[in-house]
């Protein structure tokens, strides 16, 4: 007996996540068209908004200002995190549930916790790559200046580790609003195209109408924003944020929280089959 018990004996919860993790990342970067789409698109809308607007050596703010493409980066990075972890697991998800892949892996002997490291192991990939691409033609094509303290990269670092936790949770938690993985694409898109346009990414937040703002404060998207805002502008430019400060404070406690509740929402909803499936 403890012969066959130990030749059936599956790897550890670990080694079986990061062995998901790598399948997941490979299937991924098999549908090109979804690769296309979450990398490019922020590279793409920081170079129209950056083009567009900042024409004749246009800037944000009072003068001297600070060049559009520069204003609009931390909108972007924010964004990429929101595409690649909420937006492409809400889909995804809803799909591979739609198409009875969820149901079949869940009769195999993988435990349901290294399913899920496998999908965070593949948000954090993919976001990781997703946000060096985007610093990089930032850098190189808009001459956008990177950060050069270890505080402003700390600053970084935990706004986009927050901002990613609480996108997956809640991606991996709205996955099951979708009836079918045919309409998945047409409930989430809208949702993260009309968060985009409220939460300062489009458009300077400032700018925007005090119900909006109030709106926008309560998803996750406008702090993430404004942490990376408060890593890519000058000093200066905390004054122009609505509260006059930075509310790093804030923007972590929100984050925290979408990432708790989305946690326990989808323990409560998450579903392995289908609807009709009974």
């Amino acid at each position: 007996m403890s012969e066959v018990g130990t030749r059936t004996r599956l790897p550890g919860v670990l080694r079986l996540g990061v062995a998901r993790t790598g399948y997941e990342v490979r299937t991924f970067f098999r549908e090109r068209d979804a690769v296309v789409f979450i990398f490019a698109y922020p590279i793409i809308m920081l170079a129209i908004f950056a083009t567009v607007f900042g024409q004749d050596g246009a800037t944000v703010g009072p003068p001297p200002g600070i060049p559009f493409a520069q204003y609009f980066l931390p909108g972007m990075l924010a964004t990429g995190i929101m595409l690649s972890s909420f937006q492409h697991l809400a889909i995804s998800i809803a799909v591979e549930r739609d198409e009875g892949g969820l149901k079949r892996l869940h009769g195999t002997p993988l435990p349901s916790s290294a399913f899920f490291l496998g999908k965070t192991g593949e948000v954090l990939v993919t976001s990781l790559v997703q946000t060096a691409l985007l610093l990089a033609a930032a850098a190189l094509l808009f001459g956008v200046p990177m950060p050069t303290t270890a505080t402003a990269w700390a600053t970084f670092a935990w706004v986009f580790v927050l901002g990613t936790a609480a996108g997956t949770l809640c991606g991996v938690a709205f996955s099951s609003v979708p009836r079918s993985g045919k309409s998945a694409s047409a409930v989430v898109t809208p949702i993260v195209l009309v968060l985009q346009f409220i939460s300062g990414v489009f458009f300077v937040f400032n700018d925007l109408p005090t119900w909006m703002q109030q709106v926008a404060s309560v998803f996750p998207l406008k702090w993430m924003a404004q942490g990376m805002r408060s890593v890519f502008l000058p000093p200066s430019a905390e004054s122009w944020e609505v509260s006059g400060s930075w509310q790093h404070g804030a923007t972590a406690v929100v984050l925290v929280v979408w990432a708790v509740a989305a946690l326990v929402v989808g323990v409560r909803t998450f579903r392995w089959q289908r609807r009709d499936d009974g």
